[in-house]
């Protein structure tokens, strides 16, 4: 009897001729989360079962695996040879001693002399004898016995179903470059497109000396944490104060939100090409604040001219933003006091529907190559 962590994956199930190529990519990310920690993982006709760890670091091993994309479910239970007698044994164990219970078995191998039916039967009849506190309730038991004989010879008894984070790998959906700043937004977009298989790279601009040394540390650790979900991750810092210091001195203060966005882009787009990222990807939601009208991100994209720009929260208005960052534990990142690189030299009355015609004449004043230029050579990598 040895105690085992069972994994069921997601959609890879439904893929065809390259199931294959996904369920690799899968039991690498599940290898790169377990890093560090005693362990051997082994497929198992469907699924994945975790092997040989150290008891002690259950709880380290479980809370890792919740943030691997692709996992759809994971269980805690024990693996013994598929005889009745045994797997008596390990329902046994993972009983409980008092309560309502019944017994789920499922049979992949067919050879295997008791239907799931004569199963549940059998091993509920058993469990009755040996403990008079049970009593069997198959529509609302307080907890279930489940049994799952596999076609290897061994067969997996277990209790609970662990809710795994759904999506597919990481990596098999191609790079993106995430736009991170210090706030709620940017991280929750980073986790969803990550969920849906893209990898991820990070840019973050900052406006130092007028934002000061813990703002950058914020996006840091947002950063980290990120990683977690994303099988590691690099950030790139790049600083736009000179940038914004001739917008403020060339240009009307009115068009500063807007013009930033447009020499991020262009700059998000030069480290992509750099990184290898396919898209850019930000926390923009439509109509949430000045720069994120139709309009603004019109301007914004109009000057990306190879690659697409992903906003996964264009639909999703603060609350269900602040409900998801909660859950993948930013949120209490996020609002730590230190002011990100868009809240310098803010005008009073940003341009909330600006003219591409009326933007592009502002930037007629500024060598907006140079400036681009400069920032890209001010970049700082930190990996994660």
């Amino acid at each position: 009897m040895e105690k085992v962590i069972i994994i069921r994956y997601c959609e890879m199930h439904l893929k065809g001729k390259n199931r294959g190529w996904f369920e690799r990519l899968f039991a690498v990310n599940l290898e790169k989360s377990l890093k560090g920690l005693k362990h051997e993982i082994r497929r198992q006709s469907g699924r994945y079962l975790v092997e040989n760890f150290n008891e002690n670091d259950i709880d380290m091993i479980t809370a890792k695996l919740k943030k691997v994309f692709g996992i759809h479910s994971f269980s805690v239970g024990l693996k013994v040879k598929s005889d009745i007698d045994e797997i008596f044994k390990a329902s046994q164990t993972v009983s409980h001693s008092f309560g309502t219970f019944k017994v789920e078995a499922h049979r992949a191998d067919k050879s295997f002399p008791l239907t799931s039916m004569q199963i549940n039967a059998e091993i509920g009849g058993r469990i009755l004898e040996a403990c008079d506190g049970l009593t069997v309730d198959v529509h609302n038991p307080s907890f279930v016995i489940n049994i799952d004989v596999r076609e290897n010879g061994t067969s997996l008894v277990f209790n609970e179903f662990l809710k795994g984070a759904g999506g597919m790998p990481v990596g098999s959906s191609g790079k993106g470059l995430l736009l991170i700043s210090g706030g709620i937004d940017s991280p929750v977009a980073g986790h969803m497109i990550a969920k849906r298989g893209m990898s991820l790279e990070c840019i973050h601009f900052h406006s130092y000396p007028y934002t000061n040394l813990q703002a950058k540390e914020k996006v840091v650790e947002l950063t980290r944490r990120l990683s977690e979900y994303s099988c590691g991750t690099k950030l790139n810092i790049v600083s736009v104060t000179h940038i914004q210091e001739e917008i403020h001195k060339k240009c009307n203060g009115e068009y500063m939100v807007t013009m930033l966005r447009r020499f991020m882009m262009r700059i998000a787009e030069r480290i992509a090409e750099r990184c290898g990222a396919q898209c850019i990807i930000t926390g923009e939601s439509l109509a949430q604040v000045a720069s994120q009208t139709i309009e603004g991100m019109t301007s914004s994209n109009s000057v990306v001219k190879s690659l697409p720009v992903l906003r996964p929260l264009c639909g999703f208005d603060k609350n269900e933003i602040i409900e998801r960052s909660r859950a993948i534990g930013t949120y209490e990142i996020s609002i730590e006091p230190y002011e990100d690189c868009c809240t310098v030299f803010l005008p009073k009355h940003p341009v909330t529907r600006p003219k591409l015609s009326d933007v592009m004449n502002e930037e007629s004043k500024l060598d907006v190559n140079s400036l681009i230029e400069e920032a890209l050579s001010s970049v700082e990598i930190i990996n994660f």
